[in-house]
């Protein structure tokens, strides 16, 4: 992979080029995101935290990220 290989993704409604090659772990890590923070739903299917290394990111994919925010 060559670092000006970019993909475009749908990314919580929005396009968005990112670099190719990441898993959604890679991802998540790229956007300063915890994965234990966050729930993932890659082209309309809700990921396993454990499936998230093994989950490729790919030319058109949509990314819907689902935080989970904290309070009292």
């Amino acid at each position: 992979m060559e670092a000006t290989d970019t993909i475009s993704v749908r990314l919580n409604g929005k396009d968005r080029m990112v670099d190719a090659g990441h898993t959604v772990a890679s991802l998540l890590e790229s956007l300063e995101l915890h994965p234990g923070m966050v729930v993932v739903e890659l082209n309309r299917e809700i990921l396993e935290r454990d499936h998230y290394q093994d989950a490729d990111v790919s030319e058109g994919d949509t990314i819907e990220l689902v935080h989970f925010v904290g309070g009292g």
